[in-house]
């Protein structure tokens, strides 16, 4: 089994800035890529930022320039989140591609205006 957990939600302003982590853990093999989803009440889940196993990024339009996902190890992903908008409120998930597809258990981040 494999296991993603996310940490460093939480509540900040308009401006502000967060970082959320997610570690893999269990019987991995071989990760193919890992990443960010997002979803807000009342809205579809939504690819936020990825990274490949190559190191390749892919970010969503609302995010660029804004939002930065980086690694330490094959196992570890964070997300650096700048400039954060009330639009950014929403769960935001931790993603894995291990021969499927893994999530995390989600992480709340509110901006208020």
């Amino acid at each position: 089994q494999v296991q993603l957990v996310e940490s460093g939600g939480g509540l900040v302003q308009a401006g502000g800035s967060l970082r959320l982590s997610c570690a893999a853990s269990g019987s991995i093999f071989r990760i193919n890529a890992m990443g960010w989803y997002r979803q807000a009440p009342g809205k579809q889940r939504e690819l936020v930022a990825e990274i490949t196993r190559s190191g390749s990024t892919n970010y969503a339009d609302s995010v660029k320039g804004r939002f930065t996902i980086s690694r330490d190890t094959l196992k570890t992903v964070y997300l650096q989140m700048n400039s954060l908008k009330p639009e950014d409120t929403a769960v935001y998930y931790c993603n894995a591609v291990i021969g499927r597809e893994y999530w995390g258990q989600g992480t709340q981040v509110t901006v208020s205006s």
